[in-house]
C-alpha cells in the first residue's frame, strides 16, 4: 500500500487493490441489541426506547475500517430482515441460500437479537444447504456503548466467515472471541458477554488476534447433509414448548392441541419425565396423533428414549435443549407424523 501510494495512485485504488486477495463476506442485518445507536454511553438497559435510529449494516462496517484487512464485505441492500416467525426463518434461510450460491461469496454474516441466536442459527444449520459458512453474531451490549461488545463480535464474525477452515463445519456463532457449533450454543446469563456456551460439549474454536482456529467440528447431519428442502417444503407446522413442573395436570397441553398445535416439546424434569402431564399427552397422542418429544428443562444431558417416562409415541430429544428441538421437530413434521421417523432424525441431527 505504502508503495501504491508513492506512485501516486488515488487512496481509493490503493484500497480496491490491497483488497484485491480477499475472500468477499456478505453481511445482512436483522434486529437486535448490536445495531443500536443510544447517544448515551452508558445506556446498557434502555437503549431500545430511546429514539435514536439503529445502525445500518453499511455504518456498522463503516465505524469498523479493520474489517478491511479480513475481507471484501458487502451489505444486504434491506435494512434489517425479520426472523421471529416461522415464515420469516423459512424466507431468511432462502435468502441466505441464494446469496451462498454466488460463486464471489465465501461465506454469510447475519447479525442477529442475542435472545434467539440459537434457535435461528440451529434452523439455518438444518435449512441452508451450502459448504460455505454461515455466522450468526449478536452482542451484548448496543455498538455505541462503552466498552461494547458489538464491533469486535461483528469483525470476528467477519473473519471466520472469510476463513477457509470455516467450510463444512455447519451454521456457526460467533461471539466474545468463541465459535460455537449452532446446534450446541445457548445463551447462558442474561446480561454478561460470555453468555453464549455449548456447555459440556465445549467450543469449536477461537477468532483470536493472530488467527481464526478450529479445534473440533461437528458430526451431527447438517447443511449439506441434511433432508430439509426449504424449496419444497409448504408453511410450518405449528409446535409448542410447554414447562413441566411438579403438579402438572397436562391442561396445556390439551389448550395447545386445540389451538391448532401438531407438535409438542415438554421441557421435562429431570432427564425427561412429564410428570402427571403423562397420561394426558398420551392420550392426547393416541386421539390427534400430535407428536409429543420429551427434551429436559435442567439444561444438559441426553434424553433417552427407552426409560422410566417413555410411552408410546413419545420421542426423545436426546441433548436438544427444548428450543431446538421445537426447530427440528418443526421441520420433521414436514415430512412425516410417524414417531419412529422422526426419533430417527432426532438421533441424527
Amino acid at each position: 500500500m505504502v508503495l501504491a501510494m508513492m506512485l501516486g495512485l488515488p487512496a481509493a485504488a490503493v484500497a480496491q487493490q490491497d483488497q484485491a486477495g480477499l475472500r468477499r463476506v456478505h453481511l445482512m442485518t436483522g434486529a437486535g441489541t448490536i445495531p443500536r445507536n443510544p447517544a448515551y454511553r452508558l445506556e446498557y438497559l434502555r437503549y431500545a426506547t430511546t429514539g435514536e435510529p439503529r445502525l445500518t449494516g453499511a455504518q456498522m462496517i463503516e465505524r469498523i475500517p479493520e474489517v478491511q484487512k479480513f475481507a471484501r464485505v458487502s451489505v444486504e441492500s434491506d435494512e434489517f430482515i425479520p426472523y421471529d416467525q416461522p415464515k420469516e426463518l423459512k424466507e431468511l434461510s432462502l435468502r441466505i441460500s441464494g446469496r451462498l450460491a454466488d460463486l464471489d461469496i465465501a461465506g454469510v454474516v447475519f447479525t442477529h437479537g442475542t435472545n434467539t441466536i440459537e434457535e435461528t442459527a440451529y434452523f439455518m444449520n438444518l435449512t441452508v444447504r451450502s459448504e460455505k459458512p454461515v455466522v450468526i453474531v449478536g452482542a451484548q451490549r448496543p455498538f455505541s456503548t462503552l466498552s461494547s461488545d458489538g464491533p469486535l463480535n461483528l469483525l470476528n464474525a467477519i473473519r471466520v466467515a472469510a476463513d477457509p477452515a470455516s467450510r463444512g463445519k455447519g451454521t456457526l456463532v460467533v461471539l466474545n472471541d468463541e465459535i460455537n457449533a449452532a446446534r450446541d450454543v445457548t445463551k447462558s446469563n442474561t446480561y454478561r458477554l460470555e453468555t453464549f456456551q455449548s456447555r459440556e460439549l465445549g467450543i469449536l474454536g477461537y477468532a483470536d488476534p493472530d488467527k481464526v482456529v478450529f479445534y473440533r467440528a461437528p458430526t451431527r447431519r447438517h447443511t449439506t447433509q441434511s433432508q430439509f428442502d426449504l424449496t419444497r417444503t409448504g408453511d410450518l407446522p405449528r409446535v409448542s414448548i410447554l414447562y413441566g413442573h411438579a403438579g402438572d395436570d397436562g391442561d396445556l397441553a390439551k389448550a395447545a392441541v386445540a389451538a391448532g398445535a401438531k407438535g409438542l416439546v415438554i421441557a421435562g424434569t429431570g432427564a425427561g419425565h412429564t410428570q402427571n402431564a403423562r397420561k394426558t399427552l398420551k392420550e392426547l397422542f393416541d386421539a390427534t396423533g400430535v407428536v409429543v418429544v420429551r427434551s429436559a428443562r435442567v439444561g444438559a444431558g441426553r434424553v433417552v428414549r427407552d426409560d422410566n417416562w417413555q410411552e408410546p409415541g413419545f420421542v426423545a430429544a436426546d441433548n436438544l435443549s427444548p428450543q431446538k428441538a421445537r426447530i427440528l421437530l418443526q421441520l420433521a413434521l414436514t415430512k412425516t407424523s410417524k414417531p419412529d421417523e422422526i426419533q430417527q432424525m432426532f438421533d441424527e441431527y
